[in-house]
């Protein structure tokens, strides 16, 4: 990869959910989860079980599994804000609630640290939090002006380290890659052109220069500059690569019986979700035409109770709008 170096700009290698609104019923967090009851269905908690939360959040899915009694909870998550905010529900449900700053994809690491060597249940909430977008400072959202970071566990390569430091052709293959921006070498030329003035610091000054070169248009609903902001989000967080490694890490930590619920918020992750699922079920993937009819599978380790996924209610999208593209798989591990 290459990458350019001006204006004191550093080469990092370090990379790392979304739906909230209202309060939740079942207690003082400052979100609610999309899909929440459904989440509950399907994972189906029970007293004297262990469950992992891999993407802690404001605690709206630990909140919920702790609510049934005997329940025992390890929470994950990267952001250190996630952490000390869920300080108070940790101390409320003393024991049972354990909290861990760490990537979700070393949620085995996490959970051999304190003795589980499985777990009856893991619930996966992806994407960005409604706290991060919120805000400002954290550089999220185009809608707020703020830094232009994006960074989970504020470590690391930033947004404006991309922008600022990679070349044209590397940005614009970000933006395609992870934003599926059709216009994403326009963009890239924009940026690269801009940044010989000065670089870019802040989110409005991005945000502004991609509605001029996208010419948005006001009776579309989708902010021009959404696709390069996700792009630039997955890639500085490596998040698709963290749930390449987070699936089978919960495949190997759940007992027999166990369940893995998963949201999604984009179609780039419900692919990866829903190829994992299927091949790990025993679907018969489709084999290169290289390869021998005979090639053997691993043997299939999941269950599909409802293959095609479940999405939010109308309802539930006019309560709260960022539920609109998530969707929940799940599977009971064999």
């Amino acid at each position: 990869m290459k990458r350019r170096k001006r204006g004191g700009g550093r080469e990092v290698t370090d990379r790392g959910r979304a739906a909230e609104g209202r309060p939740l019923q079942c207690g003082p967090v400052r979100h609610i989860p999309v899909l929440l009851q459904e989440m509950l269905r399907a994972l189906a908690p029970k007293a004297g079980e262990r469950y992992i939360d891999a993407t802690f959040g404001a605690g709206g899915y630990s909140h919920a599994i702790l609510a049934v009694p005997g329940t025992e909870v390890l929470a994950l998550d990267r952001d250190p804000d996630a952490i000390r905010a869920g300080h108070d529900l940790e101390a409320r449900f003393s024991g049972r609630l354990k909290l861990r700053e760490i990537a979700y994809s070393q949620m085995e690491d996490a959970a051999n640290a304190i003795g589980w060597d499985g777990v009856d249940g893991i619930a996966m909430d992806l994407g960005v939090s409604s706290m991060q977008l919120d805000e400002s400072e954290r550089g999220f959202s185009f809608l707020r002006e703020g830094p232009l970071d994006m960074r989970m566990s504020k470590e690391g390569l930033s947004a404006a380290d991309v922008v600022n430091t990679f070349e044209e052709d590397e940005i614009a293959r970000i933006l395609y890659k992870f934003g599926e921006e059709r216009r994403s070498r326009a963009i890239a030329a924009a940026i690269a052109q801009e940044r010989e003035k000065a670089p870019f610091t802040r989110t409005s000054e991005l945000a502004n220069l991609i509605s001029r070169v996208l010419r948005h248009n006001p009776r579309d609903p989708k902010h021009p500059a959404t696709r390069s902001f996700q792009a630039l989000r997955l890639y500085v967080n490596d998040e698709l690569g963290e749930l390449g490694r987070a699936l089978p890490a919960a495949e190997r930590l759940l007992r027999p019986g166990g369940r893995l619920v998963i949201v999604t918020f984009h179609s780039l992750e419900d692919r990866i979700v829903k190829s994992f699922l299927s091949e790990r079920a025993g679907k018969r993937p489709r084999l290169s035409r290289h390869l021998p009819a005979e090639a053997e599978l691993v043997p299939p380790s999941l269950e599909l109770p409802e293959p095609h996924g479940i999405t939010p209610s109308e309802a539930e999208i006019a309560a709260n709008p960022r539920a609109r593209s998530a969707r929940l798989r799940w599977a009971v591990r064999r």
